[in-house]
Formats: C-alpha cells, structure tokens, sequence
C-alpha cells in the first residue's frame, strides 16, 4: 500500500481537475466582486438629492430663503 498516492488524482490528470476547480472558483468569486463594485458605483442614477434641488432653487431665486428652511426641514423629516 505504499503506492496508494501515486494513483490517478496525484500522478496522472488529477492534479489538472483540481486545479481548474480551484481556478473556476477563484473567478467566480473575483467575477461577483468585480459586478458587485460595478453595480454600486454605477447602477446608482447620476441625478441630485432633494437638498441639492432646492439649494439651486433658492440660488435662482424661485424660493425663498423661508421656503427654504421650511422645505429643508420636510427634506430632513424624510
């Protein structure tokens, strides 16, 4: 039984099974990652938050300074 490691899975094409295994499951990982980073940074729409529309409201002055203390509070209540 002194042979019993030199069977096909460590001498033959054994090793070349595992270590597609192995690479297949890295990439995988790497691949979910990678779109998880990308779906974060991008999947997110480039559009403004509701402070930075009434900040350029009161600078082309639609609203008042007022109105805008009223509707920042309604802003920050949400």
């Amino acid at each position: 039984m002194a042979h019993a490691y030199w069977n096909d899975w460590y001498f033959g094409w054994g090793w070349f099974l595992w270590f597609g295994f192995i690479f297949l499951l890295f990439s995988s990982i790497g691949n979910w990652g990678y779109s998880y980073r990308a779906h974060q940074r991008f999947g997110q729409l480039p559009g403004k938050d509701a402070l930075d529309i009434l900040k350029e409201r009161y600078a082309k002055g639609e609203i008042t300074r007022e109105q805008l203390g009223i509707m920042r509070s309604e802003v920050a209540k949400v």
